[in-house]
């Protein structure tokens, strides 16, 4: 169980914050930039969650509690030493990404298949839900930038491919099963 006594602890005045590990890095290492927007991320989810009810709130929820799984996942460098950490590190297990695949297959079928892209829009869940997918794209790409030179749990890697996913598809749900969907006009404005 993690205790906060005291917010401020200074340590970071310097520009360098610690890791999972106890290391103390640059607070604008990839790892960090990684698993910040994970918290950008579950803000903007936190945002989203007022304008949800029922199953998707206790949805958003739940990925919200994943997303903590995940910072805490990607501030912890060297998988290779897992074994020997004085408690097992929380790593995102393949369990979580297939959650959200049966999820995604669920939703989906509620909707008509898309005839044209989708501008981010609709209504007020379904926009912010736009938002929280650009967010995960962001942090699966900064992610997928700290694979090329650190080890990483890949399995982190694909619930941000796969989260993204998740998104798009609760937004067309949040737009009335995508009756309300806001349709791209290519050359609209020519």
């Amino acid at each position: 169980m993690v205790v906060l006594n005291k917010i401020y602890t200074r340590t970071g005045d310097k520009g360098t914050t610690a890791l999972g590990n106890g290391d103390r890095v640059a607070k604008h290492n990839a790892r960090v930039a990684a698993y910040g927007t994970t918290d950008e991320l579950n803000a903007f989810l936190g945002v989203a969650r007022l304008h949800a009810q029922s199953d998707m709130d206790t949805a958003l929820a739940r990925i919200q509690n994943d997303l903590f799984d995940l910072g805490a996942d990607l501030c912890r460098p060297d998988m290779a030493k897992d074994a020997e950490a004085e408690y097992p590190p929380l790593r995102v297990v393949a369990s979580q990404v297939s959650r959200l695949e049966s999820e995604i297959d669920v939703m989906n079928a509620q909707l008509e298949p898309l005839r044209s892209f989708i501008l981010p829009g609709g209504s007020a869940l379904a926009a912010q839900l736009h938002v929280c997918r650009t967010v995960a794209r962001r942090a699966e790409r900064l992610s997928v930038e700290l694979a090329q030179s650190e080890d990483i749990n890949a399995d982190a890697v694909t619930y941000l491919n796969r989260l993204s996913d998740w998104f798009f598809v609760a937004a067309r749900i949040a737009n009335d099963e995508g009756r309300a969907d806001v349709l791209w006009v290519p050359g609209a404005n020519r």
